[in-house]
């Protein structure tokens, strides 16, 4: 039977995307346990640290009413250390330290007093019984928070000051033995994949730092989770050759060498550092590091010969996500898939066998109706090429009338130094199964590709990335798979504002658009930001006031009398990285203009919806939306989505 695309019954619905979504991140390894952080949607977006046990049973650490999530840069990481039966953590609503011992029933002890700081990116000082850790200082009010690396007593005593002096600090780690201490360090205006420096010192007598050497990195070269082998040799990647490649440097740390004698063409080892403590490495022993590399934007897992200097691939199903942690036996990670939803997996290194302790989803589909990625390349402006990952309509019904192309959801991931990854995500599976396209773009400024990709957007965002996804829409028309006339471009925070810069600079090309939690304004977000990123539209746009006149011309608010779509902005209300004010005053102004808009806002979210009634009521109202701006009726039974100025939908289609 032939149904219209977008009106395809879905066995997908925003309740099973809520209920589904947990989010998995942030594994260790301590002896035969294992343990990850759960980001729950029914528990109000709870993070909760779960262990799983040498007998196979798990169950959460952290109790009830707390939460393991730092605030550090904002976007977290590094929220927990294990050692045996001491867990140390961070708890999201005081941003205190807490230690917790396993083998007794008490409730958390916090070591930390309180007060405006955020603690994150742990390493343990056994020696001298202290945490070492990023510490961001907010009590003066109006001033910049101050970053520092610190010293937190496991008795609870004063936390101390360490290393001080730069604008930014990530993954401190002691080696082996306790001797040195590495860690990473940067400035405004960059960002850690700008160029970040690597640091080595050893431990005097008091436990302060002796005189630190510098052992690679700078103003243009990005260094990327520096750590410690056994031998006391240094392990980081760096893109000096404009690829993130694996080196290793030894005492005294003045040569720095490959990992890998031949490195395969055109992959990297490294990730951007939003998110604090995350792993492409991870020391087995004294001779081989298990490895996460990328290649034309798909994830892969390998196992290196240190000796021999050779990479060899394996568990080739697997695709790593941001987190592994490595001993000498076995591997665990967070790791997607094609057709099922990331998991926690644990890897013997021996067999190569794999374990599966947790899935994100349990949701079964019919392996018919799952859109497989396909990895395109695609002509883009200034006669280079972009990449994306394509979505064909995939469902229950898979029939539509055979003179129809599909609607098309351009989507522009955030960042926007970020990327987009072909892993099985039940959000593109909601719109595929309805008889959508989707097409997610890697446009130029995107991670996985070499530094010369990523530095496309330097002095070019709202240009360059809005160019790769008009181009990346007009190549799937041109080649008959999307329906011109049914265009829709989406995207949150960055991607937010490429949808606005999109539609107000090109207004011809896209029917609909949808921005969650979008910029509109770049000099407000100058003022507003907070100090991870305060400095970053400096190397995006350019310096700020000098360039003020960029600025202007390249914020949507600016530009909103050549908006002619219809438009539905999303936007958490205590977001602090986008502020709510950046979808006010977009929507203010469409309704001024008398154009037809959807403004939903949502209590309690941050940056990212992490609420199942956010996530269920932020797709439902899209998928709505777009069933008013293209003329279908959704087959979901759900509430219409509100649009003022409805009159102006085209059709004179109202929801």
């Amino acid at each position: 039977m032939e149904q219209s695309y977008g009106t395809w019954p879905s066995p997908i619905t925003a309740a099973l995307v809520a209920a589904q979504g947990v989010r998995l991140s942030s594994v260790a390894l301590d002896g035969e346990a294992v343990y990850w952080i759960e980001g729950r949607p029914q528990e109000g977006g709870r993070n909760v640290l779960v262990r799983r046990a040498a007998d196979g049973t798990a169950g959460d650490v952290t109790p009830a009413g707390f939460n393991t999530r730092s605030r550090v840069h904002e976007y977290g990481g590094g929220a927990y250390l294990v050692d045996g039966r001491h867990i140390y953590f961070v708890n999201f609503s005081d941003q205190r330290v807490y230690a917790l011992n396993l083998e007794e029933d008490g409730a958390p002890t916090a070591l930390t007093p309180e007060g405006a700081f955020c603690y994150g990116d742990f390493t343990l000082d056994r020696a001298r019984r202290r945490l070492i850790c990023i510490r961001e200082d907010h009590t003066e009010l109006g001033r910049e928070a101050v970053t520092t690396l610190v010293g937190v007593p496991l008795d609870g005593a004063e936390v101390t000051v360490l290393v001080s002096g730069e604008d930014f600090y990530s993954t401190p780690r002691f080696s082996a033995d306790g001797s040195r201490l590495c860690w990473l360090s940067w400035r405004h205006p960059r960002m850690p994949w700008d160029g970040t420096e690597l640091w080595v010192a050893a431990i005097a007598g008091d436990g302060g730092l002796g005189v630190a050497t510098r052992v690679a990195g700078g103003a243009d070269e990005s260094i990327y989770q520096p750590g410690w082998l056994p031998d006391g040799s240094l392990v980081f990647a760096s893109d000096r050759d404009g690829w993130w490649r694996l080196y290793r440097a030894t005492a005294p740390f003045t040569t720095v060498a490959p990992v890998l004698k031949t490195p395969p063409p055109e992959t990297e080892f490294g990730r951007p550092q939003w998110v604090l403590a995350t792993a492409t490495w991870g020391s087995a022993g004294n001779d081989q590091l298990v490895v996460s590399f990328t290649k034309a934007g798909r994830w892969r897992l390998g196992r290196v010969d240190l000796g021999a200097g050779t990479l060899e691939p394996i568990a080739p199903d697997l695709q790593p996500d941001e987190w592994l942690a490595a001993s000498a036996s076995e591997v665990a990670l967070v790791a997607g898939h094609s057709r099922a939803a990331d998991a926690v997996v644990l890897l013997s290194l021996d067999g190569l066998t794999v374990r599966t302790l947790k899935r994100a989803s349990d949701a079964a589909l019919d392996p018919s109706s799952v859109s497989e990625a396909e990895a395109i390349e695609f002509p883009t402006a200034n006669g280079q090429s972009a990449h994306a990952f394509y979505y064909p309509p995939r469902g229950v019904s898979d029939q539509a009338p055979a003179a129809d192309r599909p609607p098309l959801i351009v989507i522009g991931h955030g960042g926007p130094i970020a990327a987009a990854d072909p892993t099985f995500d039940l959000k593109i599976q909601f719109w595929t199964t309805r008889g959508f396209a989707v097409v997610d773009v890697n446009y130029g400024g995107s991670t996985g590709f070499g530094r010369d990709y990523r530095r496309r957007l330097n002095g070019q965002w709202g240009i360059v990335d809005v160019a790769d996804l008009i181009n990346a829409a007009h190549y799937l028309v041109a080649t008959g798979r999307a329906d011109e006339r049914r265009l829709a471009i989406r995207g949150g925070s960055a991607g937010g504002y490429t949808v606005l810069a999109a539609l107000t600079q090109h207004p011809e090309v896209f029917t609909a658009g949808a921005s969650y939690y979008g910029i509109s304004d770049l000099e407000a977000l100058i003022s507003d930001s907070h100090k991870f990123e305060a400095r970053c539209l400096d190397i995006l746009v350019g310096p700020y006031p000098a360039m003020r006149d960029e600025y202007i011309r390249r914020s949507p608010i600016h530009a909103v009398d050549r908006l002619s779509c219809p438009l539905i902005l999303l936007q958490g209300l205590e977001d602090k990285v986008v502020p709510p004010n950046q979808s006010e005053m977009m929507a203010d102004a469409l309704r001024a203009k008398g154009q037809a808009v959807a403004y939903l806002t949502f209590e309690g979210e941050q940056h990212g919806f992490r609420r199942a009634d956010s996530i269920i009521r932020s797709l439902e109202a899209e998928l709505s939306f777009y069933g008013a701006v293209f003329g279908f009726t959704p087959a979901d039974s759900m509430a219409p989505v509100p649009i003022e100025n409805a009159h102006r939908l085209p059709r004179g289609r109202a929801s």
